[in-house]
């Protein structure tokens, strides 16, 4: 990094009033989806197991989708949409260029759905390894009727783009609660007329059926529901097929090259998925043992701070990214990447802190219907990934600046030293240990490969930004570490502290929740002090406006 540019804003001691407001709003919405994620969650380890058969091949059936997904937003939808609807609602017929994304993204979304429909049977076997004919055929089976996810992915990512452009950001946030509320009727609606998991029963054409249809029904309504916030806007869509010349050359040229580095990621994690796949089989499916159902739930824990700050804080401050990268105003471009940096780090530490040392309570909360060897074994795979928390939020922030300047050829460059480390380390951890360590290995691999990006990323900005306002960027990181040091600490010491919450029922479920508030809560009491005696002006501003409405009532 580099020293404060002199042209750049001056220090803020808060972030802006609309950043913490679309924040706010983004954040509740995610909060909610994530707290009903878990319910969701629990309902499906007592339906299927964890580390079981029928649980990774339903898991790796729903998980296609899911890398095809990101594939989408993350190598086109992201890299192009909000720019490109931003520089086009600036234009008189700018209305035309939208409906015309809208229009082929819809066509090629159908079309590449119904590839994938009949190509399942080859995917299933890409991603898993050393499986039994029985146990991939029910994975081809389930992902028969999770496929058509795809389609309703993309059109939950192309109208809350539009959303996005035009400052609405609630909606997108919010959309994913009427998935899980779907996903919650179809599991409960499941238990009620098979009961939970039974290691001998047969899965027939009715229970597949029956459970990823309403899984995929879910995300079917969390694209629907998008439709009546766009109506309100003004915003009709018409379908438009042709345009003038040049129209979308913008859009080829960035999302042709996020394009192919995203296939190299998702190219990795196929690799690393099926590394987790053969953990299972290599154990004899022990409950002890992580398989790619539990890589899956640690994963959905691990992202759970990331979702509610990182993402919410990118996804609010891409449009103003965007908009000073199009009036070429690199010192406001800056500004806001320093900004964003500064207060993702102050949230992002602690959330790394808080992850390594709750893990085992948490999991056992969150994953109230696991075994004791089912929750530990997810718990070591959290603590492995939240090491690469820190990095994920500035790779993440970082990487939307490259879209807000339409260079996707670096970003492809830097994919592919990433995957190779992700690669490397999952592949080395299963070479010299055992199988109970190997999704451990590949969370390390993930940790390595967000810091490599990071680096990357940052340095390749710098250059081309002319600073990054590295001096004050770097000191917010220090400080977050130095106060996160002693709230490690305590956190570590409580949970061994705390009693045993291994046994089964709900007793234990419910002393590990409680555990997780309360040595939570102390956690954060103590980091915040740290950072008010620090003197991080990120944490004050932050804290500052619920301080003063608080103080009239003290008063």
């Amino acid at each position: 990094m580099t020293t404060a540019d002199p042209m750049l804003e001056p220090e803020a001691p808060r972030p802006s009033r609309s950043l913490r407001r679309n924040t706010a709003i983004m954040a509740s919405g995610t909060a909610v989806s994530r707290l009903l994620g878990f319910v969701r969650n629990a309902l499906l380890v007592a339906v299927i197991g964890l580390n079981t058969g029928p649980a990774g091949a339903f898991d790796i059936a729903h998980r296609i989708p899911t890398v095809v997904y990101s594939i989408l937003l993350s190598g086109v939808l992201n890299a192009v949409l909000v720019p490109q609807i931003v520089r086009a609602l600036a234009r008189r017929d700018g209305k035309r260029t939208v409906d015309r994304i809208i229009t082929l993204g819809t066509a090629m979304l159908l079309g590449l759905t119904i590839l994938l429909m009949i190509g399942a049977a080859l995917l299933v076997f890409l991603f898993t390894q050393d499986w039994t004919p029985e146990l991939r055929s029910l994975a081809i089976a389930f992902s028969l009727w999770s496929m058509p996810q795809v389609f309703f992915y993309g059109m939950y990512a192309l109208l809350g783009q539009v959303l996005n452009a035009k400052e609405r950001f609630g909606p997108y946030m919010w959309a994913p609660v009427a998935n899980n509320v779907v996903s919650i009727v179809g599991l409960l609606a499941f238990l009620l007329a098979f009961g939970r998991y039974d290691a001998g029963a047969d899965w027939g054409p009715g229970k597949i059926a029956f459970l990823s249809g309403f899984a995929t029904l879910g995300i079917a309504a969390q694209a629907i529901v998008l439709i009546w916030p766009l109506a309100r806007l003004g915003y009709r869509w018409r379908f438009r097929w042709s345009g003038p010349p040049g129209e979308l050359a913008g859009v080829r040229k960035v999302a042709g090259w996020a394009l192919v580095a995203v296939l190299v990621e998702q190219a990795a994690v196929a690799w690393c998925t099926r590394i987790a796949s053969a953990a299972g089989p290599a154990s004899d499916m022990s409950d002890s043992v992580a398989s790619n159902a539990a890589y899956t739930n640690a994963l959905l824990i691990y992202l759970v701070p990331h979702s509610l700050v990182t993402v919410s804080i990118v996804t609010a401050l891409f449009t103003g990214m965007s908009r000073f990268a199009a009036d070429s105003d690199m010192v406001g471009l800056r500004g806001e990447i320093s900004r964003g940096l500064r207060t993702i780090a102050v949230f992002s530490i602690f959330s790394t802190v808080a992850l390594i040392a709750l893990a085992p309570v948490l999991v056992r909360a969150i994953v109230p219907s696991a075994t004791a060897g089912e929750a530990e074994s997810v718990s070591y795979v959290v603590m492995a990934m939240a090491i690469g928390l820190v990095p994920l939020g500035a790779m993440v922030l970082i990487k939307a600046a490259y879209f807000a300047v339409e260079d996707g050829r670096s970003l492809f460059l830097i994919h592919i030293p990433m995957a190779i480390a992700l690669v490397g380390i999952a592949l080395a951890g299963q070479r010299w240990f055992e199988p109970r360590w190997w999704v451990v290995g590949i969370g390390l691999g993930m940790a390595a490969s967000n810091t490599i990006a990071m680096a990357l990323r940052l340095g390749g900005l710098r250059r081309r930004l002319q600073g990054l306002d590295g001096r004050r960027v770097l000191r917010t990181h220090l400080l977050c570490a130095l106060a996160a040091l002693p709230t490690l600490a305590i956190g570590w010491w409580l949970v061994h502290l705390a009693p045993d919450v291994d046994a089964p029922g709900l007793r234990a479920v419910a002393i590990a929740a409680v555990l997780c508030l309360a040595i939570g809560a102390a956690m954060l009491a103590v980091y915040g002090t740290g950072l008010w005696l620090l003197r991080v002006r990120e944490w004050r501003g932050a804290i500052l406006p619920f301080i003063q409405r608080l103080r009239p009532r003290v008063r």
